[in-house]
């Protein structure tokens, strides 16, 4: 097999990987929106919720891998639908408890389990090795595609209306990545 060849077939394995997790990602907040009436950002942090209360914004933007201003408008939503309780920790009154209300557990034994859970397990599962290399190998790819400064939303976010920040121009560097590659439009497609 020559080198060509051999390429273009790692471009394809990498790309149908790709075409995978993002289907399940698409799949997944489908069945959300219409089966339970929530965007599968909503069913990830519920997911998360129950299997233990969070002790802060903080603790749930950990577990859920995500910025914490990300995961506060989320979790606003829920607690606007009555599935999530917020309330004052005794004694430090900045900081907020996050459970399961009621009405969110039944919701959730309604549930698939998230997509973004079996992503991270998934990852978790690897050796450390292959989980930095992959790190590693993702960045350089949102790096080459000019996306670099782009906001992490949450995976499902958009589908319930939450838009991202305004995003910052690229810089000279990413710019001409992006027109080598012909990708400049890509940079403001959802994903």
């Amino acid at each position: 097999m020559d080198q060509s060849r051999s390429a273009r077939d790692t471009v394809t394995r990498s790309i149908d990987a790709l075409r995978r997790i993002f289907r399940a990602v698409r799949l997944s907040a489908r069945h959300a929106e219409r089966g339970l009436g929530l965007s599968g950002a909503q069913l990830f942090v519920l997911q998360q919720l129950g299997e233990r209360p969070a002790g802060s914004l903080n603790d749930l933007a950990e577990r859920t891998h995500t910025h914490q201003s990300s995961v506060s408008v989320v979790v606003r939503r829920l607690v606007e639908r009555g599935l999530v309780t917020r309330t004052r920790a005794p004694g430090d009154t900045r900081r907020v408890r996050l459970r399961l209300s009621a009405a969110g557990r039944v919701l959730l034994r309604r549930s698939r389990p998230a997509v973004q859970s079996l992503l991270i397990e998934a990852i978790t599962g690897l050796p450390s090795s292959h989980r930095r290399s992959l790190a590693s190998t993702l960045e350089r790819l949102v790096a080459e595609m000019g996306l670099a400064g782009s906001p992490a939303i949450m995976l499902s976010t958009e589908a319930e209306g939450q838009s991202p920040p305004e995003e910052r121009p690229p810089r000279d560097s990413t710019r001409r990545a992006r027109h080598r590659s012909g990708t400049a439009s890509l940079r403001h497609a959802s994903v």
